[in-house]
């Protein structure tokens, strides 16, 4: 019977995702090539972290302007905007396919625009190009795969789509690796990801339009071909049957009338489906994620790391967990549900940005002092509030770099005369047994520095003497807990909230309005993003990085009971069965009891 998950299910939905691969290889070819707009997704999220260091380096108006590089970052993401809304109505006018080609055109002129440009403002233009193509293929892809997957395993399949957005951010760090001591840097960092683009353009070239979308527009012929590539003989043409009453159904209720939102509203499912979904993605970016891959070098360097290279390889270890944790979710997402993976991530996010701020809270509180003597060491450069200052002796390093008038860095020693890595480890691991002696005895560790004028010339004096050079944050005792907390908010994040959000929208809405409202949610998705990357830098600088992460864990709570209350369960049920569950559905807060499913309550009835 349509609409009931029989027993093993999806239990198996994993092991019969990975058993395409020989069985039916063609779904999975639709499956990755659509889910390369994911890859653009990710490695665009990932590689601006990188290279908005480098970029700093070569444009000092940017390295000066802390509204600048957000701008740089954030500009992205309003073209991401823009791409999404007109995504939505293009995905309904002219299809899947056409409107992931020309998402993967217009990302591609972004790149070349990008790595060409000779000032920030033309950086940005090209920024504003790839946005376009990344909000396109953003609600495009997994709404693609969704229509292209067979039910049993639609989750598995477009969690594909999550864990190509994850691997592109690891591939984005391994691109600025590789970069960081070739001539240009950036350009190459940001250029490379025209490569993918151009491959996703070819291989949607011999690709076929969503069977569901040539449904819709009276292609029924053209569906059938594709649906009996896609479904075992034995299932096709029940699945032809379902579709075809879906559509007839829909025609004879809408009539020809054009979609707007009133009508969206009034819609009891697709009201519904829509709290759920745009929902979601706005609680996906309010926790704060693109804070972590759009400025994960730059929340390594103020946990105390000064080095860019150091500061980039550190990150890798958070864009390698986010990719592991895409591959837990493909085979969790059939297994456990969209909905209890949701709340136990959500939990474990909450729980990681507590220790993220209660570990900078710790960092900026604790920062070495400024010496006199260390400082007139390089007397000729000398920060300037430091000199005029009342009060010298009260110095710290965060104070140091809080100067403005002008910019100030912080030179120290890495540590104090016992450098011997094994003692540090050591001391480490006896925090927790003796916190007062241990706590003294890294203090030792961190020597008091010099406070002077940030350049590129007194930077190369403190590197010349074997010191550290310090401007985005202060050396600290605990900023391997910040690694720690990183770590463990992306181990949370990736498998729940990172593919969940996508996945449930592919799926929850009517096919009539599937196109418009995937648009409307991944604009919401977007524009949260705006808000969040263009204000994380500034919320650092006006309250503290402590309280900014703050600020993400209540969100990360309050999304934990949005899901409780209103976000169903989509777990192996056929597309065509969401809709009946959204018509009868209640706010469900018991959501560990199965919910009945439609047909059940109907035969319960009669």
């Amino acid at each position: 019977m349509e609409g009931v998950v029989h027993t093993g299910t999806d239990a198996s939905a994993f092991k019969e995702c990975f058993s395409l691969t020989w069985k039916n290889p063609y779904v999975l070819r639709l499956a990755f090539s659509a889910g390369i707009g994911g890859l653009l997704f990710g490695y665009d999220t990932g590689v601006i972290s990188g290279a908005l260091l480098y970029i700093r380096d070569d444009f000092k108006s940017v390295d000066r302007q802390t509204v600048l590089q957000e701008s740089i970052v954030s500009m992205a993401v309003a073209g991401a905007i823009i791409g999404a809304a007109v995504g939505g109505w293009m995905n309904d006018r002219f299809g899947r396919r056409m409107a992931i080609l020309i998402a993967d055109f217009l990302f591609f002129i972004g790149a070349v625009v990008m790595a060409s440009a000779p000032n920030p403002a033309l950086l940005i233009v090209g920024r504003v190009f790839v946005g376009l193509g990344v909000g396109m293929a953003s609600m495009t892809s997994p709404l693609y795969i969704s229509e292209a997957s067979p039910a049993k395993i639609r989750g598995a399949l477009v969690s594909t789509n999550g864990f190509l957005i994850t691997g592109g951010q690891f591939l984005s760090y391994l691109i600025n690796l590789a970069f960081t001591n070739a001539p240009g840097t950036w350009r190459w960092m940001l250029g490379i990801a025209g490569l993918p683009a151009l491959l996703q353009f070819i291989l949607m070239l011999l690709l076929p339009e969503s069977p569901r979308w040539l449904f819709r527009k009276g292609r029924e012929e053209e569906a059938k071909v594709i649906l009996r590539k896609i479904y075992p003989a034995n299932d096709v043409e029940k699945e032809i049957q379902d579709l075809k009453e879906s559509v007839e159904a829909e025609i004879r209720e809408e009539g020809s009338a054009k979609i707007n939102m009133m009508k969206l509203l009034k819609t009891k499912t697709v009201r519904r489906g829509l709290i759920a979904g745009v929902g979601l993605q706005v609680f996906q970016q309010f926790v704060g994620i693109n804070t972590v891959m759009y400025y994960s070098p730059t929340i390594v360097q103020l946990a105390g790391f000064a080095s860019n290279k150091t500061a980039l390889l550190l990150s890798l270890v958070t864009a390698g967990l986010n990719a592991l944790g895409s591959i837990v979710s493909i085979y969790f997402i059939d297994r456990t549900g969209r909905k209890k993976l949701l709340l136990i991530s959500l939990f474990g996010v909450a729980i990681s940005l507590g220790l993220l701020a209660g570990v900078f809270h710790e960092t900026t509180s604790h920062s070495p002092m400024v010496s006199r003597i260390q400082t007139s060491h390089f007397s000729n450069y000398t920060c300037p509030d430091y000199s005029s200052a009342t009060n010298p002796g009260a110095w710290d390093c965060m104070k140091c770099l809080k100067a403005s008038s002008p910019d100030c860095g912080f030179c120290a020693s890495p540590t104090d005369k016992v450098k011997s890595h094994d003692i540090s480890i050591f001391l480490q691991s006896l925090v927790f047994v003796f916190p007062s002696l241990t706590g003294f005895l890294l203090l030792l560790q961190l020597l008091p520095g010099a406070c002077l004028l940030s350049n590129d010339t007194v930077k190369d004096l403190c590197h010349d003497e074997s010191r550290l050079w310090y401007t985005r944050g202060c050396p600290s005792k605990y900023g391997w807990l910040a690694l720690v907390g990183l770590a463990l908010y992306i181990i949370f994040f990736s498998p729940g909230m990172g593919t969940a959000p996508w996945i449930v929208n592919s799926e929850i809405y009517p096919l009539r309005f599937r196109g418009v409202c995937g648009g409307i949610a991944a604009t919401a998705n977007w524009i949260s993003n705006l808000i969040v990357a263009q204000s994380f830098l500034s919320l650092t600088e006006a309250i503290g990085t402590s309280w900014t992460f703050l600020i993400f864990g209540v969100i990360s709570v309050v999304g934990l009971l949005f899901v409780i209350v209103y976000v169903p369960e989509t777990k192996g049920l056929p597309i065509e069965e969401i809709e009946k569950m959204l018509e009868t559905r209640s706010l469900h807060f018991r959501f560990w009891e199965k919910s009945q499913k439609p047909q059940e309550k109907k035969s319960q009835a009669v």
